[in-house]
């Protein structure tokens, strides 16, 4: 069980993100910082092609398209499934920017299907928060 946020967390996201369905097409590179942890801020990114995770890791990817900032509760709950991410961007909790917005609107049949609820479920399982 990889703790939240960490390498293992990192490595864990990448497998599953990996057996996504593929949809041609839909993608983006994002950066996400969780801002207020217990141990600071925390920055991790995603490369997201076809509709499917290719790449994750801790630290900040060069060149990303999106920023994805968030408190560390918001990101937390939104990681166990309290919070779903589309409610919390339009709440405010979830701040995007970027050089390419239209990116975001290619996520959202990706983050709004039962594939994706599903990741997100074994996920919190596999997780220490």
């Amino acid at each position: 069980m990889g703790k939240w946020l960490s390498q293992e967390w990192i490595d864990d996201t990448k497998a599953l993100g990996g057996d996504m369905p593929v949809r041609p097409g839909l993608g983006a590179k994002i950066n996400y910082l969780v801002t207020d942890g217990p141990e600071g801020d925390a920055q991790y990114f995603w490369v997201v092609e076809d509709g499917r995770l290719s790449d994750a890791g801790l630290g900040e990817l060069e060149g990303a398209e999106l920023q994805m900032t968030m408190t560390y509760e918001d990101a937390r709950s939104i990681q166990t499934g309290s919070l779903d991410a589309n409610t919390a961007f339009m709440q405010g909790k979830l701040k995007v920017t970027g050089s390419d917005m239209s990116k975001l609107l290619q996520l959202l049949p990706i983050t709004s299907s039962p594939e994706y609820r599903t990741l997100e479920t074994k996920l919190a399982e596999l997780t220490e928060f």
